[in-house]
């Protein structure tokens, strides 16, 4: 599950969260990755909405006033890498951009898993970052898997639409700075005729907010790595949750 909880300065959190709470609880996830959530001082807005008995891992930056993001697995971690995305463009408006690149310790008969959070920036403008920051995250997969039959499931919310470049290269429909990569989108997969909107004026906050004249995409992503017969792992439902969760 991929759910970007909209920090808790906006929009009237305390009702907020116990819906997210509530709805997280009901989808039941072995995986949640969480995005825009709040560490400050002794609050930590991942403990918050989970509640205890998960591992967590944070993203390598937070923003100074304590907004980032998290993977959190009911299942241990094996090996993590993390990357900061520092080189790749404007960062300003995005303190928190990074991607966690983490094994995850399944039972069998699915075993381990590869799980990758990546958040890249979120400007419209910053495609050329969002690009860079792709390319940057495909690459630390890679090197982690150092050339190992793995699954790996890639979560987040990319903040591109389907036909973006950044989208585009990780569902290996185009090659970015000499690399390519195949990840199955799993949306598409399941629902290729519905464009499963995530960011969306149906949703009140997104009118109330500040992109009031928003027209709606999809921003969040469940993706699946392709070998070359296709996706290593059978994909069965792909949902969204609420109006401002996806799984």
């Amino acid at each position: 599950m991929t759910v970007n909880v909209l920090e808790k300065g906006h929009a009237s959190w305390d009702r907020r969260r116990e819906i997210l709470a509530r709805g997280i609880r009901a989808a039941q996830p072995d995986v949640v990755a969480l995005q825009e959530v709040v560490r400050s001082g002794e609050y930590d807005g991942v403990l918050d909405l989970l509640g205890g008995g998960w591992h967590i891992v944070s993203h390598p930056c937070w923003s100074s006033d304590g907004v980032g993001a998290a993977l959190a697995s009911r299942w241990p971690f094996g090996e993590l890498r993390t990357d900061g995305f520092r080189d790749t463009g404007r960062i300003e408006a995005a303190p928190w951009c990074g991607v966690v690149a983490a094994e995850v310790v399944a039972p069998e008969p699915l075993g381990t898993v590869v799980m990758v959070h990546h958040k890249p920036s979120w400007p419209r403008g910053h495609e050329r970052e969002r690009e860079m920051q792709a390319v940057t995250a495909a690459r630390l997969v890679e090197s982690m898997l150092d050339d190992r039959s793995r699954h790996v499931v890639l979560v987040g919310d990319l903040d591109a639409a389907p036909d973006c470049a950044s989208v585009r290269f990780w569902c290996g429909r185009q090659s970015l700075d000499g690399m390519s990569v195949c990840y199955r989108d799993a949306w598409a997969a399941v629902h290729p005729h519905d464009p499963g909107h995530t960011f969306t004026p149906a949703n009140s906050l997104v009118r109330q907010g500040d992109m009031p004249e928003e027209e709606g995409r999809r921003v969040d992503y469940v993706m699946v790595r392709c070998d070359d017969y296709g996706p290593t792992l059978h994909i069965e439902r792909c949902e969204v949750s609420g109006s401002s969760l996806s799984r």
